[in-house]
């Protein structure tokens, strides 16, 4: 789809009042509290499917019933709230936009969730080919639910689109597999794509910074509840780091979900556990027959042509950056003819659902009004197309729009990866140098030591899920004796990184086992201009290290993530690490750095150095400081867009 995205004058003098705004003001409008209750009438029906389970489900409709509307539909696992036909949200839909216009509004709690009936099932298994109407997966929820609500919501147009982000927007991708005829649009958003690679694990290592997120989803009901049945672990300090260092093992852990049980709440037939999520994390360290099947990308092959889709993310989110990436990707490769962009915002987890005026991630800043031109000018226009346009495919958005996170500014792209790009190899020499050539035969080594792991990040403080670490200065972990520099010399001219970034170690390590993180940074210049605000007081913008992308490899999992295998000692031996995409312009005077790490705490959890068949069983003694080495044969390959 080759397409130009058109800035209208009203968006030009918007950007200007927007210019304008006091930085103290937090929103651009602000919408009545009641404003949902005024405009809408709202009902909450039970839903049966084709087994027999009811939905429970909440469906906003335009009090104004003079004319037909789409239906906008969220499928969630957080919750219909409030409850009570006499409770409103204070928003409903996408965005404002969405919501002013008229649309009829659509939530249900997913099976097993909340007030639905029926047994809930983490990244439910996506069943093919159906034979009877016990074989349920999200896909035939999804279509019962578009069925029942075409023939039982009054002043609808028979058309329906679907949206969500992040478990939500699962449930939007999972809508276009098998999908009801009356889908015509449908909006995945920081969409999970298979839980080894997004959340929970990044290429097999633990995001053990999401310890206490484990049991809102492994914590199974058996009846329709309108309060929470589950309980989060209280870690009983702000320190995460200290925190996790001295609970020492994985399996010392396992105390925190061996809570009081609640009425109503089932619980898993293992001795050490109750949180059924808890034991298949721990039961299962490898990608076998339980993780592959809860993977929904190599299910996408098939997206019905009637199905637009419009796939949305952050470039800074550091819970799911591999779902949308690959969900984009693969609905590209196998479905050339349908309708199906994508837009790569500067926001971390969901921020572009925001109202906010000024978009940081973390402490940095990106500019104005980004999410809310998203919002005016993309969103509502890609679902209006499709929901009560001609949905021709006519859009005007561009097949990829993506943020140069660089020069602050968007980009259109014909396809993404961009065309004219080429691959670029960059050497990890010695003398902390990061060149296009390798210079003679050098190695570098550090001792990793697993009693003082390099910190994600400097705040000390404990966080539910971690978020603005993706944008922090690394000059706290540039500056430890256990990271490995490399950087170019400062940048003649503009380089831009437009896709993603294959890591090429070639490393040795005195133990068995070991991890590998590797960091792209963007060294800003010792005269940069400070930000008005937004940076955290022991900051400055003068030499801020930039992370513009990062990414781990447990060293086990090299090969193949389903049979591990130990390291050779003092073995040389390759470890390649893909990075997520990027689009991020090294400008002139900046310099371009790569650090080297074996450690990441406790955003992952610690490698023992030694192999084990489970490390979530790991002993203390296995625990092992070694010595590794990287090799100046390692590299690192750039998609770098050419010049024009």
């Amino acid at each position: 789809m080759k397409t130009f995205f058109k800035i209208s004058l009203t968006l030009m003098l918007f950007l200007v009042s927007c210019k304008n705004t006091k930085t103290s003001d937090k929103k651009i409008v602000e919408t009545s509290e009641t404003y949902v209750k005024d405009h809408y009438d709202k009902q909450e029906v039970t839903i049966e499917m084709r087994d027999g389970i009811k939905l429970h489900t909440t469906i906003y409709t335009p009090k104004d019933k003079s004319q037909k509307y789409p239906i906008l539909m969220m499928r969630t696992p957080y919750s219909c709230k409030p409850y009570g036909e006499n409770e409103y949200r204070k928003k409903i839909g996408p965005n404002e936009h969405l919501m002013k216009e008229g649309n009829i509004i659509v939530y249900q709690d997913v099976r097993g969730r909340w007030m639905s009936e029926g047994v809930y099932d983490n990244m439910r298994a996506y069943i093919p080919n159906k034979t009877d109407k016990t074989q349920v997966d999200e896909s035939s929820d999804t279509y019962d639910t578009i069925e029942w609500l075409i023939n039982n919501v009054e002043n609808n147009n028979g058309k329906v689109g679907t949206w969500g982000i992040s478990y939500p927007g699962y449930y939007a991708t999972y809508s276009t597999v098998d999908a009801h005829p009356a889908l015509k649009a449908a909006s995945p958003q920081a969409c999970i794509g298979d839980f080894f690679f997004d959340d929970f694990h990044h290429n097999g290592a633990f995001l053990l910074s999401y310890f206490r997120a484990v049991s809102l989803f492994g914590t199974m009901k058996n009846v329709p509840r309108d309060s929470a049945w589950y309980k989060l672990p209280d870690l009983g300090t702000k320190d995460q780091y200290q925190f996790f260092l001295d609970a020492g093992p994985l399996s010392n852990l396992n105390s925190y979900f061996e809570y009081e049980k609640l009425d109503n709440v089932l619980t898993s037939t293992a001795d050490e556990v109750d949180d059924v999520f808890w034991k298949e994390i721990i039961e299962h360290p490898n990608y076998d027959s339980i993780w592959k099947p809860k993977g929904l990308i190599q299910h996408l092959k098939n997206v019905k042509s009637s199905v637009a889709t419009m796939i949305v993310g952050g470039l800074f989110d550091a819970e799911d950056l591999y779902g949308p990436f690959e969900t984009y990707k693969t609905i590209e490769k196998h479905n050339p003819n349908n309708y199906n962009i994508m837009v790569f915002g500067p926001w971390d987890h969901g921020k572009w659902a925001r109202t906010d005026v000024k978009n940081y991630v973390g402490n940095y800043y990106f500019g104005d009004s980004i999410s809310l031109n998203y919002q005016r000018d993309v969103e509502t226009k890609f679902f209006n197309h499709f929901l009560k346009g001609e949905g021709n495919g006519r859009t005007e958005l561009p097949e990829a729009y993506v943020f140069d996170t660089g020069k602050k500014e968007w980009k259109n792209f014909d396809s993404w990866p961009p065309a004219n790009t080429s691959t670029q190899a960059m050497y990890l020499n010695a003398n902390q140098e990061l060149s296009s050539e390798k210079k003679g035969s050098t190695k570098e080594t550090f001792i990793s030591d697993l009693k003082r792991p390099v910190p994600y990040s400097e705040d000390i403080k404990t966080v539910f899920t971690p978020r603005k670490y993706m944008t922090d200065d690394q000059r706290f972990a540039a500056r430890r004796p256990d990271v490995l520099i490399f950087e170019t010399d400062i940048l003649e001219e503009d380089v831009t990184l437009a896709g993603d970034i294959m890591a090429k170690l070639q490393v040795a390590t005195t133990g068995t086992d070991a991890d590998w993180i590797v960091k792209v940074v963007d060294v800003h210049p010792h005269d940069a201009k400070e930000q008005e605000e937004g940076m955290q007081d022991h900051l400055a913008m003068s030499n801020y290290h930039l992370m513009v992308r990062s990414e781990v490899m447990r060293g086990r999992f090299r090969n193949s993530f389903e049979n591990p295998e130990p390291f050779v000692p003092n073995q040389k031996t390759a470890v390649n690490i893909k990075l997520q995409d990027v689009c991020h312009t090294f400008k002139k005077g900046h310099k371009i750095q790569v650090q080297v790490q074996s450690t990441w705490f406790p955003l992952i959890d610690l490698n023992p150095q030694t192999f084990v068949p489970n490390i979530y069983k790991a002993n203390k003694e296995d625990f092992q400081n070694q010595t590794h080495t990287v090799f100046n044969d390692s590299k690192i390959e750039f998609t770098v867009l050419n010049k024009k």
